[in-house]
């Protein structure tokens, strides 16, 4: 079959596919049947959504979407007693994981009792020196001076720490794959326990928590009790549902619709901070979330204060929410640092590891004194760089610390486990896309051969793992603000409900340059087009490719929006956005490769007379390293109808860019 745009090899690997044609003639009798533009009805059909179940798919609702808290084994028990707990005015502590999941889980309970007066202590276990989960020490701590222990996004498989809490009583709401038996606990809620049917599987620990307070609002309804409001808690598990990749299908999407809603309101001192300190000057969308709230937050975590993130998810202290917010986004650059030089070691073993192994079903690299912080980011970096389920272990005293995570269609989760089961692993487990794992220094290569066969039927039934499917062929001209808001309906899109990804195809580049550390943000347009913007994440940090005159890319539109504190959006076409996933798929090449031309918007400026007025002077020395530059330039005012005007400005801006620095100068003239 022919590649689509005889793109057979993109710079990331990919070959690309056209539109798959059953799915396509679905969706154009979808589009027929509800009235609604084809390139909407491409994505719900896909989704499996017919013509009745449109508008329910829409406008997702909870009241429609929400299961029944009862259907989860153990509800009743645990909401009876947590609220038992607050009506008795016993003392709760909450032990939580020290992820997003965890931290909003943890603030969700918080935020519930303090509404009723209450409150209740934070323990969060340092990831480097306690691990992940309840531990002994500390639960024997806890129960010594608590009634209740309430486990959050953790606690399944602690059989032994929750054994030793026999002084207090616990509840553990979790969504981590279970083992053949529980912990001993007053109640373990978990959709993802071996004798529970799945059917909300795809929840994350913050969505059990909100089923939890769901239920127990009901019971202090029964009891003529007044009840905490939970529709302004959806913000935060709008942020633990994106951030864990959790599927966004089901009532998921309606906890991210609505919850994205909420968080616009900006009424959360420590979002309101952290997105400040992100510099999100737009309405948040799922994407700020998994890319720039979740990161920062995970960061106390993984190589700061484990408690950072849901003390600033928690407080009502706008001035508390911005040092904590700050702090965070310290660390978040100081676990950048720490992640770049970890990456580069692990990605270099991974590709020796492939090389020299007959299997190819996962990549993994383990290393001494790498931070046990960043290994999970690393483990996703891998996997996006070599589209495999990926490990990434860190090793200290004969002892490694791991992550992993998964591809679609692999449960990664569940291998896992079993090799903890069968004793190649001294301890394991998480879910579907994401597990930890504790090993032996000298069993590492053992496990991974292992783990190898275990993913090998899997991988195998993986149709298109190194395919990149396009939606369809778009022209810069086309991505208008009337299609986003098209396309925003059928969102948020995110893990199991994928954006569109649409192809361009012989596109001039305008303009080009780095942003922070690894992105490139880019001009392009076809001809007699007006341009685009775009976005191409870890293009500077992947493989690069030779100057081309007529690119390809292909990419999700995003509709880019300012002043959202005011509500006020953008109607200019300019400001829509193209997130080029991965590294910059097709053939753009790294930034200082580029060599751009552009015309003068079909006019010629005037040549004579020109004085140039240089902004930062150019240092050079005889001996300096001269980099390949990428030069563009525009002008502005040149408008050739007012020609006999007795004076015309004109001013053209001229972006020189190395390696490291830009230079910009300002020529203008007189005519």
């Amino acid at each position: 079959m022919t590649a689509f745009l005889n793109v057979q090899n993109s710079l990331t690997g990919r070959r690309w596919t056209a539109p798959d044609p059953a799915l396509e003639r679905g969706a154009e009798a979808l589009a027929l049947d509800s009235g609604l533009p084809l390139a909407v009805a491409r994505i719900l059909s896909a989704r499996g959504v017919t013509a009745p179940e449109v508008p329910g798919y829409l406008d997702p609702k909870l009241r429609d979407l929400l299961p029944d808290p009862l259907t989860l084994r153990d509800m009743d028990k645990a909401a009876a007693r947590l609220v038992a707990a607050l009506q008795g005015r016993e003392k709760i502590a909450i032990f939580a994981d020290y992820d997003v999941d965890g931290g909003s889980s943890a603030a969700l309970l918080l935020d519930w009792l303090r509404q009723q007066g209450r409150d209740a202590t934070l323990y969060i276990p340092d990831r480097i020196d306690e691990g992940y989960g309840p531990n002994v020490p500390a639960m024997t701590r806890l129960a010594a001076d608590h009634d209740l222990i309430v486990c959050v996004d953790c606690g399944t498989l602690s059989h032994e720490a929750l054994a030793a809490a026999a002084a207090a009583d616990v509840i553990v709401l979790d969504h981590h794959q279970g083992g053949e038996t529980l912990p001993p606990a007053v109640a373990v809620v978990n959709p993802n326990r071996m004798d529970e049917d799945g059917s909300p599987g795809h929840l994350c620990a913050a969505g059990v928590v909100f089923l939890t307070l769901v239920q127990a609002n009901r019971l202090l309804r029964q009891d003529g009790q007044p009840q905490p409001d939970l529709i302004p808690l959806l913000d935060l598990v709008a942020l633990a549902t994106v951030a864990d990749v959790a599927p966004l299908v089901g009532v998921n999407r309606a906890f991210v619709r609505q919850g994205l809603a909420i968080m616009a309101r900006r009424e959360r001192p420590g979002l309101v901070a952290l997105a400040d300190v992100a510099k999100l000057d737009s309405r948040p969308t799922a994407f700020h979330l998994g890319f720039l709230i979740g990161p920062r937050i995970n960061a106390g975590g993984r190589v700061g204060r484990a408690d950072l993130g849901a003390l600033c998810l928690s407080t009502t202290d706008p001035r508390q929410a911005a040092k904590l917010a700050q702090d965070l986004d310290d660390l978040n650059r100081d676990r950048r640092t720490i992640e770049a030089a970890v990456r580069t070691e692990a990605l270099a073993q991974a590709a020796a590891h492939m090389d020299s192994e007959s299997a190819q079903n996962l990549a993994w690299a383990a290393g001494e004194g790498w931070h046990p912080g960043v290994v999970g980011i690393v483990a996703a970096r891998m996997k996006e760089a070599m589209n495999l389920p990926s490990v990434v272990i860190g090793v200290e005293h004969g002892i490694g610390k791991g992550s992993a995570r998964s591809v679609p269609g692999v449960d990664l989760g569940r291998a896992i486990q079993r090799l903890a089961a069968e004793g190649l692993l001294l301890k394991g487990g998480g879910h579907a896309m994401a597990a930890g794992l504790t090993v032996a220094e000298d069993a590492i290569p053992a496990a991974m051969s292992c783990l190898q066969a275990l993913l090998a039927r899997e991988m195998a039934e993986r149709s298109g793992a190194g395919e990149l499917r396009i939606s369809g062929l778009l022209d810069p001209q086309g991505a208008t603000v009337e299609l986003m808001q098209l396309l925003e309906r059928a969102g948020p899109f995110g893990q199991a409900a994928p954006a569109l990804r649409f192809a361009f195809a012989d596109q001039l580049i305008d303009s080009a340059a780095t942003m922070g550390d690894s992105h490139l943000r880019l001009r392009f347009r076809s001809a007699g087009s007006a341009p685009l913007d775009a976005v191409a994440w870890g293009a500077m940090s992947g493989p690069s490719a030779p100057p081309c005159s007529a690119p390809r890319a292909a990419g999700s539109i995003w509709r880019a929006s300012w002043n959202c504190r005011t509500g006020a959006e953008t109607n200019a076409s300019a400001c829509v956005w193209t997130m080029l996933r991965q590294q910059a798929e097709g053939v753009l090449g790294r930034a200082n490769e580029f060599h751009l031309e552009s015309d003068f918007s079909s006019c010629t400026p005037p040549s004579a007379g020109l004085n140039t007025a240089p902004r930062r002077a150019a240092k050079a020395s005889s001996g300096t390293r001269m980099w390949p530059v990428r030069l563009s330039v525009r002008t502005s005012g040149f408008q050739p109808e007012k020609r006999g005007s007795t004076l015309l400005r004109a001013a053209t801006s001229v972006f020189i860019q190395t390696k490291s620095e830009t230079y910009q100068t300002v020529l203008s003239c007189r005519v």
